[in-house]
């Protein structure tokens, strides 16, 4: 996989604060390049469900921003056309990683995974979700 040669980790730490749902749940651009993407978020009580765990919907963000930057590492702006995710236990955590990783970029649709992880305080991972994204690269 080439790296897009117009790609500045600068614009995607600005993309990733320009929008203010990620802005509003805190995720932060940790690295990024080469067709991969590592996003951290830190874990707040007002971001769960009824059983305290962090809420689907912000799983599904996670994920879905991953997939999304690291594809836009390789191909530049993308939009997400679909997107799917499976939840493989209960996210609970000091903090949560999303690896995002470009599995094949064309010039019509940009395919993409992604892996959460939840961290506890002692450092420790776990594994507790999963995306798949299909995206259409945009003209810049």
């Amino acid at each position: 996989m080439t790296a897009n040669p117009g790609f500045d980790l600068q614009r995607l730490v600005a993309t990733n604060g320009s929008a203010a749902f990620n802005r509003m749940a805190g995720f932060e651009v940790v690295a990024a390049g080469d067709g991969e993407v590592e996003l951290r978020m830190i874990w707040r009580d007002d971001l769960t469900q009824y059983a305290g765990h962090l809420h689907a919907g912000m799983i599904a963000a996670l994920l879905d921003t991953a997939c999304g930057f690291a594809a836009a590492t390789v191909v530049g702006n993308v939009t997400a056309s679909h997107f799917s995710m499976n939840c493989l236990r209960p996210a609970v955590g000091r903090s949560f990683i999303a690896k995002g990783t470009t599995v094949r970029a064309g010039r019509r649709q940009v395919f993409a995974r992604a892996e959460l992880f939840a961290e506890n305080e002692q450092g420790e991972t776990s594994l507790v979700a999963t995306g798949e994204t299909v995206l259409i690269p945009l003209s810049s």
